[in-house]
Formats: structure tokens, C-alpha cells, sequence
């Protein structure tokens, strides 16, 4: 639970209390519960609308949020998961394989965190290896071979800096996607689910179209990597988070992200359902819209995207 939820959840302990002693005595209480049922409503509704950006970072990494395979769960048919990267070995922080959006075959790579301490172990904290993106450009070029449109999904702290990953190249294997992405020759489109940090999110996020969930972040660096960078302490987090301006508001503005996929009131985490409903829609359209263009229309748009992000002035 975080802390501006905690009304939130008291109220829905009143609810859940109520209903369990209609079931155990009998006793009628549907008036007192559509009262709760409104005023947590109400609650919620006006407490995600004034997040700040620190709130916004927590509810990014909110451990009940939906991950990469909840989405694939629920958005997506037909799922055939694909490994390895006929190099190294498979990197279970990187999913990746065929499935159908609405009736079309697309090719889904995603990030994807653990529930557990045992699964998170697993999935390295969602944290991937060379060796997972170097699997996420073999699955790409398979999909370009096909003619099949990519989805990407982001949802990472960043990518493994450990020993055994600089020595593979995690460097390398991260740039060598940035460019070989720029160039593929079908759709691709990125969805921001949580967390989008750095390189790690880059290394899957060279797309056609940015979408970011309403609560996700997309930052170079975390609020406390940069305020331990700026101040000399993680404590100054929520001054950093503020000065990154990393929310899917912010980066509208910017004009990466390309649009704001809504979450359910509460967040994501609240109802796993509408949250993979709304991507859905979003990812089907967005695609469609893609599929219309040339391959050549299709590439001089990606190009025109990325060099039209950011500004710079000369001295």
C-alpha cells in the first residue's frame, strides 16, 4: 500500500467487512455499501488526478501493477513465447513471441518483472542482460522478415549493469538495436507499462508510436540516482523527480510520447481488465494507422519523429 493510498484501502476494508458479515449473519446491507462504493469512488478519482511527480513514480512501480504477460493475458490471443538469442542463452527478464491483436499477428517483445523474491530472481528485477536484446532484435528481424507489425512493451529499471553484462556487451548490445530499430521495415509501436529508465528502455523503444500509460515514467535516470548525482543524496528524491519531468504528461508535452493510454480510477493495479481493454484499443489503432503507410512513408515518418524530439542551441 502507499501512503496517499491509505484512505483508499481503509474505506475498501470497511466494504470488504460489511459484505463478508451480509454473507455470515444474512443482514441486508446494500444501502451502507453503495454508500462506500461511491465515496471510494469519488476518493480515488480525486486522488490520482493530484499525484505528484514522486506519487507518480510509486504507482509506476507499484508491485500489484500489471506486468508484460498480464497484458498479453488479457489483450492479445494465440500466444506462442519464443527464447533465446542463439548466442548466450535466454533472458527471462525479456519475453518475447507471435500472438494476435484483434485478428492480426503481430509480434510482442516486453520486459517482464517478477512477483516474488523467487520470480524476480528469475526475471533479474526486469532488469535484461546483452543477451535479451540481442533475443528482442532476433524476434524483430523475424518479424520484418514476415511482414508482421511489432509491439514493444516497457517496463523496466533499467538495464543489468552488472560484471558478467559488461562483459557481454550491454553497451553495444543496446546501441546496436537503436539503430538497426531505426531502420526496420514494419510497424512498430512502444507502450510504456511502469517504469522506463534509461538505456534499458531504449534498447526495445526506437518505435513508429510512444504510448505511455497514465501512471507510467520514462526517464534517463531515477529520481534517486539523479538527486544522489545533483545532491549528494537519495533524499532529495522528489526534487528530482519534479525536475526530470518524467510523467506521461510531461513527455506529451515533449513530444515523445505520443499519446496517454487511461488507467482505471486507482491506477492500473485496481483493475488489471479495463487498464489491457484501453491498451488494447489503443495498440489495434495505432497500428492500423501505421499499416496504411509505405514502407518508405513509414520510415521517413520514424525518422522525422526522432529528429524533431528535443532542442538545442548554438553557442
Amino acid at each position: 500500500m502507499l501512503e496517499f493510498e491509505r484512505d483508499i484501502v481503509e474505506i475498501q476494508g470497511q466494504i470488504d467487512k460489511l459484505n463478508d458479515l451480509a454473507a455470515r449473519k444474512g443482514i441486508d446491507v446494500s444501502d451502507e455499501v453503495v454508500v462506500l462504493q461511491r465515496k471510494l469512488s469519488d476518493l480515488r478519482i480525486d486522488t490520482y488526478a493530484n499525484l505528484v511527480p514522486m506519487d507518480q513514480v510509486l504507482v509506476a512501480r507499484h508491485p500489484k501493477r500489471p506486468y508484460t504477460l498480464d497484458y498479453i493475458g488479457r489483450a492479445f490471443t494465440d500466444w506462442i513465447e519464443l527464447h533465446g538469442d542463439r548466442s548466450f542463452r535466454d533472458d527471462e527478464a525479456i519475453v518475447g513471441g507471435w500472438a494476435r491483436l484483434k485478428g492480426r499477428t503481430v509480434m510482442i517483445i516486453g520486459q517482464q518483472k517478477g512477483r516474488d523474491m523467487k520470480a524476480n530472481l528469475k526475471r533479474n528485477f526486469g532488469m535484461p542482460h546483452p543477451e535479451g536484446y540481442r533475443k528482442a532484435l532476433r524476434l524483430m528481424r523475424q518479424a520484418e522478415k514476415f511482414g508482421r507489425p511489432i509491439v514493444t512493451f516497457i517496463d523496466t529499471p533499467g538495464a543489468y549493469p552488472g560484471i558478467g553484462s559488461e562483459e557481454r556487451g550491454i553497451g553495444e548490445a543496446i546501441a546496436f538495436n537503436l539503430r538497426e530499430m531505426s531502420r526496420l521495415r514494419v510497424p512498430i509501436v512502444s507502450a510504456v507499462l511502469g517504469e522506463g529508465m534509461s538505456g534499458g528502455a531504449l534498447g526495445i523503444g526506437v518505435t513508429d508510436r510512444i504510448l505511455m500509460m497514465e501512471h507510467s515514467i520514462y526517464s534517463v535516470i531515477s529520481p534517486e540516482g539523479c538527486a544522489a548525482i545533483l545532491w549528494r543524496s537519495a533524499e532529495h528524491r522528489e526534487k528530482a523527480a519534479t525536475a526530470l519531468r518524467l510523467t506521461a504528461t510531461d513527455l506529451v508535452e515533449a513530444g515523445v510520447c505520443d499519446e496517454i493510454v487511461a488507467e482505471p480510477a486507482g491506477g492500473a493495479h485496481s483493475d488489471w481488465d479495463t487498464a489491457a481493454a484501453n491498451l488494447e484499443e489503443a495498440l489495434d489503432r495505432h497500428i492500423g494507422e501505421l499499416s496504411e503507410l509505405s514502407t518508405d512513408a513509414l520510415l521517413e515518418a520514424r525518422w522525422a519523429k526522432y529528429e524533431g524530439i528535443g532542442s538545442f542551441r548554438e553557442a
